[in-house]
């Protein structure tokens, strides 16, 4: 069984910057495919970032790029998020997910089968 436990979320003013945590424990490869996402109240869940395994690449939804950093640390079993220049619009729930078996990147919701119980961020204007 694999678990996902988010951590780092709070709140921010508008501007500032925080550092999300994903930890992940039980049996998925080093290697998967990971992904954070987000949903704020009232809207259906959204892309934010995804980084793949082995290289590393990294994809970004256009609202977040140039301010949100996605990295992985294989041998901690982490996925971080690192997001600056914080908008009101930012607010959300964020959720760590991650691949069964791919290590393919992915922006589809679908394409994930672990997800953590989410952390909340939330952007003072």
């Amino acid at each position: 069984q694999v678990q996902l436990v988010e951590s780092g979320g709070g709140l921010v003013q508008a501007g500032g910057s925080l550092r999300l945590s994903c930890a992940r424990s039980g049996r998925t490869g080093s290697s998967s495919g990971m992904g954070w996402f987000r949903q704020a109240p009232g809207k259906q869940r959204e892309f934010v970032a995804s980084i793949s395994g082995f290289a590393g690449t990294t994809y970004y939804a256009d609202s977040v790029k140039g301010r949100f950093t996605i990295s992985r640390d294989n041998a901690k079993n982490t996925v971080l998020l690192q997001m600056s220049r914080l908008k009101p619009e930012d607010t959300a729930v964020y959720y760590c997910a991650a691949r069964r078996s791919s290590t393919i990147a992915t922006a589809e919701v679908d394409d994930y089968d672990y997800w953590g119980q989410g952390t909340q961020v939330t952007v003072s204007s």
